[in-house]
């Protein structure tokens, strides 16, 4: 706590009083909020907020998606024995109790994972709709995730839910990017005038 006293008091006597919209414009971040303190007030830019829309929009299809292929569960087993059965490739086959079971597995696990990703979407969103910008650069990486996560794994068949989510992950991302909103995310160790 010593620390952050001296800091401040060695503060410069231009930032004293400054509102948090202020301090990103000079390319500083807002203060951290300590227990007992009341938030500050700030005003979030109209790009930003309907990007964090658009993340948790984006993050409640992904999951949909995974809703529905859980739904079709059984029918994906069918398709999977039948074109087992079918196959003429040498070599012993799989049961029809490995392919279910593999199948059940692998699609519990992209539903995990699915739930996993939305909500990290949903934390980093809600900080950087505080102006942070490591967490919209977090999110950049989650959605260049996303789109090679699609483009390998489910290039042959691209599920609709994957692309509406990896499409709505853009536009907010591209949102996060404006120049109008550019001074709402500080570069870190810039210098203060």
């Amino acid at each position: 706590m010593a620390e952050k006293d001296s800091a401040s008091e060695n503060a410069p006597d231009d930032l004293a009083g400054l509102t948090d919209d202020e301090l990103r414009k000079r390319g500083r971040a807002p203060d951290p909020v300590l227990p007992g303190q009341q938030k500050p007030k700030y005003q979030v830019p109209t790009p930003v907020t309907v990007s964090v829309v658009l993340w948790i929009a984006s993050g409640a299809v992904l999951i949909a998606g995974q809703i529905a292929l859980l739904v079709v569960k059984q029918q994906l087993i069918d398709a999977i024995v039948k074109t087992t059965n079918e196959s003429t490739a040498p070599g012993p086959k799989p049961s029809p109790a490995d392919i279910a079971a593999g199948t059940t597995t692998l699609v519990w696990t992209l539903f995990v994972g699915a739930v996993v990703f939305a909500l990290l979407v949903a934390l980093f969103a809600y900080k950087a709709r505080q102006g942070t910008r490591s967490a919209r650069s977090v999110l950049t990486g989650l959605a260049i995730l996303e789109a090679v996560f699609e483009l390998v794994f489910f290039r042959g068949g691209l599920n609709a839910f994957l692309l509406v989510s990896l499409l709505l992950a853009v536009i907010a991302l591209i949102l996060m990017y404006l120049p109008s909103v550019a001074t709402y995310f500080p570069k870190v160790g810039k210098k203060v005038n």
